[in-house]
């Protein structure tokens, strides 16, 4: 197991300094990584498994790694994954808390662009091999373009949510005949007993945590619960989380609001989970404690909320998951994530990248790349950004 735990650590070690682009992109580069290149999961448990994470508050990517660990080599493989994919951009965001260098003078702007652009290609071969498998007829191909057109035209702050139970719902009635109806289980290594003692968990800390913050009064507990509920609360990833951030940490006086904005500007430059953010905000907080040892609190108390709901859910999700009712809501529900992350390829990732033609023909010979070329997807984001660097 701890071979297989180290092996876990390397690939997502190499994930965490590739992986630019945001969530969207994240999971493309995951699909490409432990689908077609590793086969640790085929696509219908895959997608099963992107759908859960969007059910769940927190980082979706981060979660999904997570999953994917604990998959492979248990528990130590789920916190090999985390540390292998959050470590580069933490160690990125501790430095620049630091004050060592600025991202936009590191990087030229065209590299950075060239490292947006790569997102572009990333996503669309995700989307290719997923859509071909998980949207095979009209109806599960409706699921997806409806369930993307309802995310573009009504963004609200549920609609991720409401668009899978919307595709679980037609899958049940309109599918139930379907002799696809696929079940590869995955490893939770986990039992449901332990799992219900997760969420028990998740909860006690959810409500005590503010009470021993407000008797103690000490620093550490307030910036561990703030950002312990950040973790905990906000659905839709790590964009979505930056408003409760900010009143978390802007409005107290922890963080100045321009710190903040440098940081989330770092962020936005860098490989990895957004949520890694939250070890510049203990780097720079203006009350003790800071540096190391404040990153390193904000940073454990983000992520353990992923950590308590995965070991949480991913026994029961399991069990759910084999009856056949359920696997034919299940083909709606993964015809419904399609959508999602079609609508998420629209905004942001393609309105951030494709500014000019020349962008769209960059993100073209990327895609060429990856799928019919077979490249490997680090190489691909390597030559955007020298390419990006030269040129844009």
């Amino acid at each position: 197991m701890l071979a297989r735990a180290t092996e876990v650590f390397l690939v997502f070690l190499r994930l965490g300094l590739t992986s630019f682009g945001g969530p969207i992109a994240h999971l493309g580069f995951f699909h490409d990584e432990f689908i077609k290149r590793r086969r640790w999961l085929d696509e219908h448990s895959y997608a099963d498994l992107v759908a859960l994470c969007q059910f769940l508050p927190g980082p979706a990517s981060s979660q999904v790694g997570i999953a994917v660990g604990l998959h492979r080599a248990g528990v130590l493989g789920a916190i090999a994954a985390w540390v292998g994919f959050t470590l580069p951009s933490a160690l990125i965001l501790i430095a620049f808390g630091f004050g060592i260098a600025n991202f936009h003078g590191l990087m030229g702007a065209g590299v950075l662009h060239g490292l947006k652009l790569v997102a572009v290609p990333i996503v669309a071969q995700a989307l290719w091999g997923m859509g071909t498998k998980l949207c095979a007829d009209r109806i599960r191909a409706t699921i997806a373009i409806v369930g993307t057109a309802l995310v573009l035209i009504l963004p609200f702050g549920f609609g991720q949510v409401g668009v899978i139970l919307l595709g679980g719902i037609c899958g049940r009635i309109l599918l139930h005949d379907s002799k696809d109806l696929p079940h590869t289980p995955m490893k939770t290594n986990m039992s449901k007993n332990i799992a219900a003692m997760m969420l028990v968990v998740l909860v006690c800390l959810l409500v005590f945590l503010p009470l021993a913050a407000a008797i103690s009064g000490l620093q550490s507990i307030k910036m561990f619960d703030s950002f312990f509920r950040a973790g905990s609360l906000v659905f839709g990833g790590g964009h979505v989380v930056l408003p409760l951030l900010k009143s978390e940490v802007v409005t107290p006086g922890w963080v100045s609001a321009d710190s903040f904005m440098a940081g989330y500007g770092a962020a936005q430059a860098i490989p990895g989970p957004l949520f890694a953010f939250s070890a510049y905000l203990g780097t720079v907080s203006q009350i003790p404690p800071s540096g190391y040892i404040g990153a390193l609190i904000c940073l454990v108390a983000a992520f353990l909320p992923s950590f308590l709901l995965v070991f949480g859910t991913l026994p029961f999700w399991e069990q759910i998951r084999k009856y056949q009712g359920m696997r034919s809501a299940m083909q709606g529900i993964n015809a419904a994530v399609v959508g999602l992350l079609l609508s998420a390829f629209y905004n942001p990732v393609w309105t951030s990248a494709i500014l000019s033609p020349r962008d769209f023909a960059f993100a073209a010979i990327g895609f060429l790349l990856l799928v019919f070329w077979k490249m490997p997807s680090w190489a691909v984001v390597l030559l955007t950004a020298i390419s990006g660097g030269a040129f844009l």
